[in-house]
């Protein structure tokens, strides 16, 4: 998703847990690769880690998004392909620290 002037598109986290049993189920069957790759390509990330968390096949995945409504359609396909687990958080990158200047000056002012 691309951001223009005026838009409230607001960047998030995605962390999605794969279970051992269920990832090993869709890799022997030769799918867990094909899988992923499905859900990146209609996701659109900006940028997609993965790595082990727990013992568990770990992606970390960070996207725009523009309406709470689009989590179902996020989170739903991890969720039928893996029965993953899904952790979903709001994040910032510099620019929008630096926005958020005044507002952390407010709260510092008010209860520092």
């Amino acid at each position: 998703m691309n951001q223009s002037s005026g838009d409230k598109i607001v960047r998030f986290l995605l962390k999605v847990g794969i279970p051992v049993e269920a990832g090993n189920t869709a890799a022997k069957a030769g799918r867990l690769g094909a899988t992923i790759q499905s859900i990146l390509a209609e996701l659109q990330p900006e940028a997609a880690y993965f790595t082990a968390e727990n013992g568990r096949r770990t992606g970390l995945l960070f996207f725009e998004m523009e309406d709470a409504s689009q989590i179902p359609a996020i989170a739903e396909p991890w969720f039928l392909a893996f029965n993953a687990s899904i952790e979903c958080y709001p994040v910032m990158v510099p620019d929008d620290l630096a926005r958020a200047g005044s507002a952390i000056k407010a709260a510092v002012t008010k209860y520092g």
